[in-house]
């Protein structure tokens, strides 16, 4: 008489993190066999040897499949013999990938365990950054200033705007100001610290040139007193005096790039990019 009944697959997922890879893998090829039936045991968070001896017999007493992502070199190791002595099926997800980018990039991985969730933070960190930077652009909330990690100050066409979002994408909150011969000043700003500001500047020339190559590109006439000489050497000099009164940073950007001055700032603020860019 034959048996009826239908062979169960077994699949143990452990992971010395919260095994959603793993778990995921399982799930999609699972998936392809609709009619057959199976069981998924998870063990996770698997950080002391004896929970991955106790997951690791478990497994063998159902004679299961082994889907691992354990970063941990001692505690690999340990499940690698371990379900080749018990022959037991398993398949390392994580780590075949880690070895060939450590040899391809010449680095060496952290092993760290969960390391996924420090990337997913440190995207969110930096969306939100990115949101701030927008939201503070060209002094549009003062309040800003007050919870900014790098405050810009500048006349216009001294690359305020895209040095905010530069920082930003390493994590940074940044909040800009552009900078009018008496035009108020925020009294925002004479309450942070001036190590947090920096001061923007550039040579006449070079801001002549731009501004009117800006308004050439609108369609308008470059000679106006936006692109004016005399006006430029006007903005530059009230803006030199109110650095001088903060006590700020100063930095010319009239031979930099936007990535040259971002380095700049973080060596001038003290501010690493493994620091906020982690």
């Amino acid at each position: 008489m034959e048996n009826d009944l239908e062979p169960v697959v077994n699949i143990f997922v452990i992971s010395d993190s919260a095994g959603e890879t793993a778990t995921k893998t399982a799930q999609a090829c699972m998936a392809q066999f609709p009619d057959v039936e199976f069981c998924l045991f998870r063990r996770t968070l698997i950080n002391e040897t004896e929970l991955l001896l106790q997951a690791l017999k478990e497994a063998k007493e159902v004679n299961a499949i082994v889907l691992h992502t354990i970063a941990n070199e001692k505690r690999l190791e340990m499940c690698r013999t371990f379900c080749q002595e018990s022959h037991l099926k398993a398949f390392d997800l994580l780590n075949p990938i880690v070895d060939e980018i450590s040899l391809r990039a010449s680095a060496t991985p952290t092993r760290e365990p969960g390391a996924m969730h420090h990337l997913n933070e440190n995207y969110f960190k930096r969306i939100k950054a990115m949101e701030f930077a927008v939201k503070y652009d060209d002094g549009k909330n003062p309040k800003g200033f007050l919870k900014a990690d790098v405050i810009l100050l500048g006349v216009s066409r001294t690359s305020k705007t895209p040095l905010s979002l530069f920082l930003a994408n390493k994590n940074l909150k940044v909040a800009n100001l552009p900078l009018v011969p008496q035009a108020h000043i925020p009294q925002e700003i004479y309450q942070v610290d001036p190590k947090k500001i920096v001061g923007l500047t550039n040579d006449p020339s070079i801001l002549n040139h731009i501004r009117q190559e800006r308004m050439k590109s609108y369609g308008l006439n470059p000679d106006t007193a936006y692109s004016d000489i005399d006006k430029i050497k006007e903005e530059l000099l009230f803006a030199q005096n109110l650095y001088e009164k903060l006590g700020c940073v100063v930095i010319n950007v009239a031979q930099l790039s936007i990535e040259e001055t971002a380095s700049l700032i973080l060596e001038a603020l003290n501010l690493s990019d493994t620091s906020y860019n982690q």
